[in-house]
């Protein structure tokens, strides 16, 4: 099985075609908290630059995320942190 911040990058790098992609895994800050487990790979922060979030106001680029990774909370993801700009907002 391949660890889920493989497949969390893999799937954001599909769907948007990123300038940067950065996933970190902060199950332990959780643990012991609601959705946490044992194994970890529950909680993540997850930071996206992508120019397929022109035009789209924050709720919709956070819906979207959430969307292409529904599989993924439907197998054990929790919480995501999440950081999604375009080039022009993060400077680049």
């Amino acid at each position: 099985m391949t660890r889920r911040a493989d497949r969390i990058r893999h799937i954001l790098q599909t769907r948007f075609a990123p300038a940067e992609v950065v996933v970190e895994d902060e199950s332990a800050r959780h643990a012991g908290h609601a959705g946490a487990a044992p194994g970890g790979e529950t909680h993540y922060a997850v930071q996206v630059v992508s120019p397929a979030f022109r035009g789209m106001s924050r709720l919709a680029r956070s819906r979207a995320v959430h969307a292409a990774l529904a599989e993924e909370f439907a197998s054990g993801l929790h919480a995501l942190s999440l950081r999604l700009r375009t080039p022009e907002e993060a400077g680049g």
